[in-house]
Order: structure tokens, then sequence, then C-alpha cells
């Protein structure tokens, strides 16, 4: 896979795997617990087809890094970062650290995805409708994300700094207004062709206004307080269990 990534001219910053080891006396030195080794072309995988499996190299040269986390409540001491970004005089151990360490912002899109856009429980019944329910609703948030990309570089912040939430809102608010078909009115104002750009113009203008704390170093507890109702799962279609809970003789 990541000589796949290199071959579409992408680098890489990642964690080590948990199958591999890293041995810091082998390979060329950069610094202490910093080298750069060449890791052997596996056996082919079976998602992958084999003319692609051909003209991949047989040898990926990678660098390994040995990170230090000292920070109270995380939970890893130490791991290795394993990156295709090789000159250490341009990219320093702390520059990979810092850059492996924002792969957070994924967790808490991923969180956007379930929660925020109610995509962690689909409702759909067969898997054509299942699928028509996701791929709506990524396309929804594809939408919102390139909305606040647009407000952060008109606002000259980074994406993470604003809200994923507040945005939505403000979206869902703004489109209200904007798809309203001309021949109605709202506060006696015609909703036209140019009050839709003012309304455009206005989301960008104020959708940096919903801005995010800066909180790198917050450590959380991986627990809930407000425990879920002690009911049994539900194991068996609703209709057959509202059936056989109508038709059991009473006791």
């Amino acid at each position: 896979m990541l000589a796949l990534l290199r071959d579409r001219k992408v680098q890489f910053v990642i964690r080590l795997h948990q199958h591999r080891t890293a041995d810091f006396t082998r390979g060329k030195q950069l610094g202490q617990k910093d080298h750069v080794v060449r890791w052997s072309k596996p056996q082919k995988p079976n998602w992958l087809d084999q003319a692609t499996y051909d003209r991949l190299p047989d040898q990926l040269e990678v660098r390994e890094i040995e990170v230090r986390v000292e920070i109270p409540g995380f939970r890893t001491e130490s791991l290795v970062v394993v990156t295709s970004l090789l000159d250490n005089k341009v990219y320093t151990r702390d520059d990979l650290a810092a850059l492996y360490r924002s792969r957070w912002n994924i967790e808490l899109e991923l969180r956007d995805i379930k929660f925020t856009m109610s995509l962690g429980i689909l409702r759909r019944k067969t898997p054509a409708a299942v699928r028509q329910e996701l791929w709506t609703g990524l396309l929804a948030y594809n939408l919102v994300r390139q909305s606040l990309l647009q407000s952060a570089v008109a606002s000259g912040r980074r994406p993470h700094q604003l809200s994923f939430a507040s945005s939505l809102q403000m979206l869902a608010n703004t489109w209200t207004l904007a798809t309203i078909p001309a021949h109605r009115t709202v506060n006696t104002s015609t909703v036209n062709t140019s009050t839709r750009e003012r309304l455009v113009e206005l989301r960008l203008r104020n959708g940096h206004s919903h801005r995010v704390a800066n909180r790198p170093n917050r450590s959380e507890l991986r627990a809930v307080k407000r425990r879920p109702a002690p009911l049994a799962l539900l194991s068996e279609p609703r209709a057959a269990a509202r059936k056989r809970l109508v038709t059991a003789p009473k006791t």
C-alpha cells in the first residue's frame, strides 16, 4: 500500500505496523533512533491485481523514527513513525511527530460523520437503499467540508479551527432561505438570484466566526457519564417481536 502511494507521488507519515520491528542498528543512520532502511516487497495481497504488483519496486526506502510521548494522560509513551520524507535536515523529528499527531483530526472528522451527520446508524432496509443513504450522507458531508474550507481560506484560518457542527447549522439555515421559490416571500422580501448570491457571500464572510478551542494536550476518560437504559437488545425483526409479545399467554 505504501508503494502504491509513492507510485502516485504521495508522501506518507504513519505509525509502524504492529507486526514489524524497527532495528535501529541497520540502515543509514540519521540520528538517535532515526534511520533510513529498505523494506523488501512482500507477497501479493489478494486485493491487488498481478499487473500492478509486478510493476511495483522490489524494495521501498523508508525512514523510521522513534518518537517519545511525555504528556500526562496519553496512553503510549513511545512509538515508531514511518515516513517517505527522508531528508532529516528539512523534516526534523519534531516536525514529523507533530504531523503524525495531527492525524487525530481524522478521528474528529469521523465523529462528525457518525454523530453530527447522523450516519452512525443507517435506517434503510435493503442493501441498495443503505448504499444510497450512505453515499448521499457522504456527499452532503463533503459539500459542508468544501464550504468550511472556503470560509477558512477567506479568513486566513485552517479548516480544523472552525466548527463543523456550527457550519452545518448555518448552511442549513442559509439554504432554507435560498431555495424558496421566487414567487414566495420571506419577511416581505422576494428571494431571487441576487438574494441567493448575497446569502452565499454572507455565509463565506461569517463562516469563520465559529471557531473551536485549541486544546492539543487535552486528555479525557474513555467513559460515559450517562448510561443507557438496561434494556435487552432487539435480536429479531420488530414486527415479529411485537407479534410474539401480543400473542404470549398471560402469567
